[in-house]
């Protein structure tokens, strides 16, 4: 069982990675933990390469060890735009394709999420998330952008063919120094849906 993070902001370091990254270690840590309706187990390693760093060794955020991927378009940006091949691209194309959970974040660009993720996941065939699990993440300055996460990240992940558990994640930059809080309240709801995707999919 796989959990990979998904940033889609143009710049490295982000808000958006840290938040991408707590998200994702919350989910995971709840996933791994025994008990009625949720999945154990550990997470492969990835493939490597740029834009792609495995998690969980403090190495991203603040929490404590608890393994996961994470893709940061910050990186592959130019290589998105080429007309070539890139293997950093691909890489991260398989990476996410496989992902068990993939938490999907991007800061909020006029509205909605930015064209950089639009791109990257563009790049994916039809129906490639079915049988996933994702989760989308807004990162936003203002709350009246609050229901983008669910008007316009979550129908482009639906479109993909995944499974989207209730409710998407509006973070406010004003709710940054308490991010652990928000996220473990969303987290304690999204997880359980997500580890029945799971087994839904391991029963098929």
């Amino acid at each position: 069982m796989s959990v990979v993070a998904l940033v889609g902001n143009p710049r490295e370091g982000s808000r958006t990675l840290t938040v991408a990254a707590e998200a994702a270690r919350a989910v995971k840590r709840r996933l791994d933990a025994p008990g009625p309706g949720v999945a154990g187990g550990g997470v492969a390693g990835g493939a490597g390469g740029a834009g792609i760093r495995a998690a969980g060794n403090g190495s991203v955020g603040l929490g404590e060890a608890v393994p996961f991927e994470v893709v940061d378009l910050s990186a592959l940006g130019p290589h998105l735009l080429s007309p070539g091949s890139s293997p950093g691209v691909e890489v991260a194309l398989e990476l996410v394709a496989e992902a068990s959970v993939l938490v999907v974040a991007s800061p909020t660009y006029k509205g909605t999420y930015t064209g950089l993720l639009k791109s990257f996941l563009d790049r994916l065939p039809s129906q490639a998330l079915a049988g996933k699990a994702a989760l989308p993440v807004l990162v936003m300055g203002d709350a009246k952008h609050a229901l983008a996460v669910e008007v316009h990240l979550r129908p482009l992940l639906v479109e993909l063919g995944a499974t989207v558990p209730t409710p998407g994640l509006a973070v406010l930059e004003s709710e940054l120094p308490r991010l652990a809080e928000v996220l473990a309240v969303w987290a304690d709801r999204v997880a359980p849906q997500a580890a029945s995707v799971i087994e839904d999919r391991a029963r098929r």
